[in-house]
């Protein structure tokens, strides 16, 4: 198949010696980043980024303070809940 003919995954040269990517990479790159943004929307609405906010906000707030370790964080975070539970499902 020729440059520039559908359905060619490599790229083509474009005059400076670089290739332009071709159909296949650019529908790759969006499966790729339709992926990651359902996983950053799904770790944000189950929690599981509630650690990375935790520290951002210590260190904001708190510089040269350090923050729990992950482990006691997520310790304390689950007894918090189970002592005081709210609008959860289980």
């Amino acid at each position: 198949m020729a440059a520039g003919t559908p359905g060619v995954a490599s790229g083509a040269a474009d005059g400076t010696g670089r290739t332009t990517p071709g159909p296949g990479s650019v529908v790759v790159r969006a499966v790729v980043g339709g992926w990651r943004g359902l996983v950053w929307y799904l770790e944000g609405m189950m929690g599981a980024d509630a650690y990375k906010k935790y520290v951002a906000h210590h260190r904001a707030v708190h510089p040269g303070v350090e923050p729990l370790g992950e482990r006691q964080f997520w310790r304390e975070k689950m007894d918090a809940e189970d002592a005081n539970p709210q609008g959860r499902c289980c």
